[in-house]
């Protein structure tokens, strides 16, 4: 249960005075990510939602490592999404700081030089995106989320709930985080029978969306797909399609701040928008399979504390902690190769939505990404909620050969971006 911010407060100040935040009894994670910029939506929700986790820790008395006990420190970074700024954090993060975890986006933050020094001390990476997973890069793992592989998902779901439809149109940002999943979306079409009419890469830098729509809407499409679009880019591609009038289904990785949406077009155009992030107050969290501490508290801790910002995020930094936490207790070490080893012990994990497995090595030519079902939302009455569990390695198992044909198409298959690298 969450306690009252007084008592939290106190207990903290209390375990700080009895290990001192500057003493040997601290241990430092690390947080790479853009924290200003379009991106700063999926990490700065991340970094708050970190807080939460790492000041509840460190009031319960911090972390028991073997027989001594570790207060928990966050040290944040912040890459503005740009790789020279990412490399410089992760040497200043490892070198100067000396953390033992780092938790990232990743994308076009792990640039040849991250992984190398990645490498070169070995040092535990958490990405959100399993897509930058690599056998050349052993301790990056990906134990939160499965993008943009879940996104499958949510096209199975409409399709077998909306079976009319029968064709979409797609953008995205041309980017590490747009790319795989422009594949991993044309793949789940294909498998649905869903006719995809239209497709419009554009450069992050772009502001004139309207356009784009334009361009999307021109065949009448029954779906428009906002792919893994930038916070701000999913809402200036929603509002243009209100103008424009679109009557069809709406679907996106993620539609972070949909209250402003619907405030800004209507409920009733915003209802049934499909994506994959729920809001943590959901009734369907409460399922047993559920591996995250009281998500209604901590949904409500956050919103009080951070007012408008929950996003897709917000919980899923403070998730890889909790599975790193679990880790280097059954370590007995906070040293990242030993934890590595605890965190995959068996091959079988505990993500938020339930038991996952250990998996990725024909995808990802590794095992480092953690994945079991995934929730597909819809926005009801105004309200985002869970519309139904779905497995992952169900839909891999039955059309793998899709995907990778699609991911192949983009070269960003493992051993594609191993070719590049060392041809460049």
């Amino acid at each position: 249960m969450v306690r009252r911010r007084s008592s939290v407060g106190s207990a903290l100040s209390v375990a700080m005075r009895s290990f001192g935040l500057e003493s040997d009894t601290v241990l430092k994670i690390g947080f790479l990510a853009p924290l200003t910029g379009p991106l700063k939506a999926w990490a700065v929700p991340g970094l708050n939602g970190s807080k939460i986790w790492v000041e509840r820790v460190n009031a319960a008395g911090g972390l028991r490592v073997g027989g001594r006990r570790y207060m928990l420190e966050l040290v944040p970074y912040d890459t503005m999404y740009r790789p020279e700024l990412a490399l410089k954090g992760a040497k200043e993060l490892i070198l100067s700081a000396g953390v033992k975890l780092i938790l990232m986006i990743g994308g076009d933050d792990l640039s040849d030089g991250v992984r190398s020094i990645i490498n070169q001390h070995r040092m535990l990476v958490a990405t959100l995106l399993p897509s930058d997973l690599s056998p050349d890069t052993p301790t990056l793992v990906a134990p939160s989320e499965v993008h943009p592989i879940y996104n499958v998902t949510g096209v199975s779901w409409l399709k077998d709930h909306r079976p009319e439809i029968k064709t979409a149109a797609m953008c995205a940002q041309k980017d590490l985080l747009g790319l795989p999943s422009i594949a991993t979306y044309r793949a789940a079409f294909e498998v649905a029978g869903i006719d995809l009419v239209a497709e419009e890469l554009f450069d992050p830098s772009t502001t004139d969306f309207d356009a784009i729509v334009a361009q999307l809407m021109r065949r009448e499409p029954d779906v428009l797909c906002w792919d893994t679009a930038y916070e701000p880019f999913v809402h200036a591609l929603t509002t243009a399609a209100h103008r424009r009038g679109f009557k069809g289904s709406l679907l996106s990785c993620t539609c972070d701040n949909y209250s402003e949406l619907i405030q800004r077009t209507s409920a009733e155009f915003m209802e049934g928008f499909v994506f994959q992030f729920p809001d943590f107050d959901d009734p369907r969290l409460d399922d047993p399979r559920v591996n995250f501490e009281d998500p209604g508290a901590f949904y409500s801790e956050f919103c009080r504390r951070f007012p408008g910002t929950w996003s897709a995020v917000s919980w899923e930094y403070a998730s890889t902690l909790e599975l790193w936490k679990s880790a280097v207790q059954l370590a007995r070490s906070f040293e990242p190769f030993s934890v590595l080893a605890a965190m995959k012990l068996g091959g079988v994990g505990h993500h938020a939505f339930g038991e996952a497995r250990w998996w990725g090595k024909d995808l990802f030519g590794i095992d480092n990404a953690l994945v079991g079902d995934w929730p597909v939302v819809s926005i009801v009455d105004g309200k985002a909620r869970i519309q139904d569990f779905c497995s992952v390695t169900d839909w891999w198992s039955k059309h793998s050969a899709t995907l990778i044909k699609h991911m192949r198409s983009l070269e960003l298959m493992w051993d594609q971006r191993q070719q590049m690298a060392a041809s460049s």
